[in-house]
């Protein structure tokens, strides 16, 4: 009865723009992230920018707090909007964070580090793309259930690399101490995923409440 209710009357549909902008700016850093892992990209360049769009995805996170203590009507229960704009704050302020100590390590990037940086832009952008079709849950169910599933197996698929890439490393004859430092490399990347999934998680955990 409050779900129908709550169709009945006007909404304040800016939290689902401000979610999507919010995204947006995931992707973008998710990109700069892993342009930072590439041979051809400028680190320094790439982490400057990737520090750009965490500053702005704080912003879209402070007026959504802000909006939600304003508004009357939401989209979707208060909590929710808070939870998703929590998940994707805390995905891009890792990647910072990731890029931060990437930078400090200075040892060289493998195949396998880039390719599980590409599943985090395919994931954020699966995320990114789906994210405007909040504004109309029960029409998008199956759209949104399969981002899910996407979403997952980019997470899979970094699970793969990572197992491939953490074989080869324990495999060489690189010195222990270096070894110690590649794995914890080829960890911050493996949590950039998982952060991904994690946002694609509270997005079904939306959807279940909502149909």
């Amino acid at each position: 009865m409050l779900n129908f209710i709550r169709r009945l009357m006007p909404r304040d549909e800016n939290f689902v723009l401000r979610l999507s902008q919010h995204s947006r700016h995931v992707v973008d850093g998710a990109q700069c992230f892993r342009d930072m892992l590439s041979d051809q990209g400028d680190i320094e360049a790439s982490y400057r920018a990737l520090c750009a769009h965490e500053e702005a995805a704080d912003e879209v996170t402070r007026r959504t707090v802000q909006a939600i203590h304003r508004s009357f009507i939401t989209p979707f229960d208060r909590s929710q909007i808070l939870d998703l704009s929590t998940a994707l704050d805390d995905t891009i302020d890792l990647m910072k964070e990731a890029g931060r100590r990437l930078r400090l390590y200075n040892i060289p990037f493998t195949e396998e580090m880039l390719a599980m940086a590409g599943c985090a832009v395919d994931a954020s952008t699966e995320i990114r793309e789906a994210m405007p079709l909040l504004g109309a849950i029960g029409r998008n169910v199956d759209k949104l259930t399969a981002m899910q599933v996407r979403v997952r197996a980019a997470e899979s698929r970094a699970d793969d690399l990572l197992d491939s890439g953490l074989r080869r490393l324990f495999s060489s004859d690189m010195s222990a101490g270096t070894k110690l430092t590649v794995e914890k490399v080829y960890d911050l990347v493996e949590s950039v995923v998982d952060r991904c999934e994690d946002v694609a998680d509270v997005i079904e955990g939306i959807v279940v409440e909502q149909v």
